[in-house]
């Protein structure tokens, strides 16, 4: 498998660090998954504002959050079934400055909260959600599954 992962930032803080485990996150989550296909991720760092206008505009939520995802893709099987051409899934815009609130509000280190919101973007890109209690409980232990040994 070879994944693509486009990072990009419109915040001064530099997140150069965060593209090797990445990758290494989404192939972990790929065979987690048993997804055998090339995949395609961009990622964009954004700034309270920025998001906070995402989250009203295209989820009618007037208030930043930490991570908001926009999959290409709406059916699970189209990501299952095998293809050459890589798989492109969608876009993820992480809120650094939300991260590092919930960072504070957690516990946990600033690469912990940036490696999760990255892995709970690209789940949802994968087709997953947590609308309901049944969900919740397929998503989130899948989400520790995949972060598990990858921040020590």
């Amino acid at each position: 498998m070879k994944f693509d992962i486009s990072i990009n930032s419109t915040i001064t803080t530099n997140i150069d660090e965060y593209i090797e485990l990445y990758n290494r996150l989404m192939e972990k989550t790929f065979n987690i998954l048993n997804i055998n296909r090339d995949a395609i991720v961009s990622v964009t760092f954004v700034d309270k504002e920025f998001i906070h206008e995402l989250n009203k505009n295209y989820r009618g939520i007037d208030r930043p959050t930490d991570v908001i995802s926009f999959a290409f893709l709406d059916d699970k099987n189209e990501i299952i079934k095998g293809d050459d051409i890589p798989l492109d899934l969608g876009e993820i815009y992480i809120c650094y400055d939300v991260a590092d609130e919930n960072r504070k509000a957690y516990g946990n280190s600033i690469k912990r909260e940036i490696c999760f919101l990255f892995v709970h973007g690209l789940l949802h890109l994968l087709g997953y959600d947590h609308m309901t209690k049944e969900d919740e409980e397929i998503m989130f232990p899948l989400q520790e599954k995949i972060l598990e040994g990858e921040l020590s």
